[in-house]
């Protein structure tokens, strides 16, 4: 069978390796910082030069091709995923933590026909991982394949969450209720890469059992999230039903008995989707 998105995988790849070399070599400059949504909701010029970057470069080889980005949608742009092969780009997965310093930054590219994931790519940039995923066709970090862990008992395992750039009270409140309920089974403990990518490529790699979120964006998610289930783990929303990924929430777990004792414990909440109707100006 013709393996008709190979070539678009094999050129994020390599556009993902370019952007990496840009925020690594950006890392030892003045990096001017922005605000978008909140105080701690970061953008910089390198978020914006790479996604630049990575959308000129595929406009180049896939002229017909959509894109749902980051900073084009800060920008103003709809973000619409539609049956058209769309790349789904996040330049800088983790800013705060490229602003900082602290080293978990990955580029982050998924691909989607008809709606459904055909490849994923994230490149830990300061690491130098580059995760990867086909549709049906595994999983692999640098070229070595994943798998998710296999363990079955909740208090034996590592959970990955996020506290968000929302301050909202009753956001906050929401996300550390969870937080309380989750520790107290109790679990071994929290872990937290500042990078949803990042944080699901751990997922996959069996380094934690799952990785709950409210609050993320699509362009967080679209990539790692397929090489999850091509490691053999599972995607729901935190409620339990199917995931939705312009619904800002994700439970990504090893397997379902993980998943389903964390849906008992999540205090969820809803926050505008990705795709709702931007309001008039």
């Amino acid at each position: 069978m013709v393996d008709i998105w190979q070539n678009a995988m094999d050129h994020a790849v390599t556009i993902a390796r370019r952007a990496g070399e840009v925020v690594r070599e950006a890392l030892h400059e003045d990096r001017k910082v922005m605000t978008k949504s909140s105080s701690v909701d970061l953008v910089t010029q390198t978020d914006q030069k790479v996604e630049q970057l990575i959308i000129q470069s595929v406009k180049e080889k896939f002229p017909t091709h959509r894109f749902i980005g980051e900073e084009s949608v800060a920008a103003g742009e709809v973000c619409e995923l539609t049956d058209s092969p769309t790349w789904i780009i996040d330049p800088i997965d983790g800013t705060t933590n490229f602003v900082h310093t602290f080293p978990f930054v990955a580029v982050s590219i998924g691909f989607s026909v008809n709606k459904q994931s055909e490849f994923g790519v994230v490149y830990s940039c300061l690491e130098d991982k580059m995760f990867t995923a086909r549709r049906g066709r595994g999983a692999f970090c640098n070229d070595q394949p994943l798998s998710v862990s296999d363990q079955e008992d909740i208090k034996q395992s590592v959970i990955a969450t996020e506290f968000g750039s929302s301050r909202d009270p009753e956001a906050v409140n929401n996300i550390f209720t969870s937080l309380r309920n989750i520790v107290s089974l109790p679990i071994h403990g929290v872990r937290g890469a500042g990078s949803a990518a990042i944080n699901l490529c751990l997922v996959a790699s069996g380094c934690v059992e799952a990785y709950y979120e409210i609050g993320i964006h699509v362009w967080d998610i679209a990539a790692g999230s397929l090489i999850v289930t091509e490691a053999g783990g599972i995607l729901l929303d935190v409620e339990g039903g199917p995931v939705d990924l312009m619904s800002r929430r994700i439970l990504a777990a090893n397997n379902t008995t993980i998943a389903d004792r964390l849906i008992r414990e999540i205090q969820s909440f809803s926050p505008p989707r990705d795709d709702a109707p931007l309001l008039p100006q």
